[in-house]
């Protein structure tokens, strides 16, 4: 975990808490974009992306607060359930598919 001891809270100093870099999609890997409301900073994308990295499958996660919209890619298509479980988890409300 990066150390924020400095900044006063869990986000750096860009409002991220998560790598942000972009896997590359491997040959038959489904892409899903994902609407998710109460996102507002940082610490909301990477609570987000913890818990759907998490699910079977799930190759890469970027969420992006300031739309909402969370991009997943994973081996197969995820069970909806699942996902608006791990967003749930997470605490926050799965929309839909965007």
């Amino acid at each position: 975990m990066t150390d924020q001891k400095n900044s006063g809270s869990c986000c750096s100093s860009d409002g991220s808490c998560h790598s942000g870099g972009t896997a590359a999609s491997a040959a038959g890997a489904v892409t899903t974009v994902y609407k998710v409301s109460g996102m507002t900073c940082g610490h909301c994308e990477n609570a987000v992306s913890q818990e759907l990295s998490a699910l079977d499958g799930v190759t890469a996660v970027k969420a992006v607060a300031e739309t909402g919209e969370v991009t997943v890619t994973s081996a197969a298509p995820l069970d909806e359930g699942a996902v608006r479980a791990a967003v749930d988890e997470a605490g926050y409300e799965l929309v839909g598919t965007a």
